[in-house]
């Protein structure tokens, strides 16, 4: 059992999930992908993540309620949430926000910056 911090990395766009994977591992994470919300939800029922990076525009469910099931299931309360999205309308953010994410970046982001980030949130 590694005792590396865990971050599910979930996003449709394969680039930019290859990307963050290759970024988190980098940085010493453990790291878990789902390609859709379907799989970042069976992910989260079977393993407690420290961390979810959430885009929210996907094909099947999106990450508000993704969000929303990981901030009402217990076991996973702790966890954060840090949206990624190109989504950048006030009312867009507010939302994620008011579901309980820790953070919200807009896309396109420096990549540099989101780790900063994370490692603070996760400090």
């Amino acid at each position: 059992m590694s005792n590396l911090q865990k971050i599910l990395v979930v996003d449709d766009d394969p680039y930019i999930l290859m990307s963050l994977e290759f970024l988190m591992k980098k940085n010493g994470y453990e790291v878990m992908v789902a390609r859709n919300g379907t799989e970042a939800l069976e992910i989260v029922d079977k393993q407690i993540p420290h961390l979810v990076l959430l885009d929210i525009m996907m094909p099947d469910v999106d990450g508000y309620a993704i969000c929303k099931h990981i901030k009402s299931t217990k076991k996973l309360k702790e966890a954060k949430v840090v949206f990624m999205s190109a989504k950048s309308k006030e009312a867009d953010i507010q939302k994620g926000y008011d579901l309980g994410a820790a953070l919200y970046v807009t896309k396109p982001f420096s990549t540099r910056e989101l780790m900063r980030q994370i490692k603070e949130l996760l400090s």
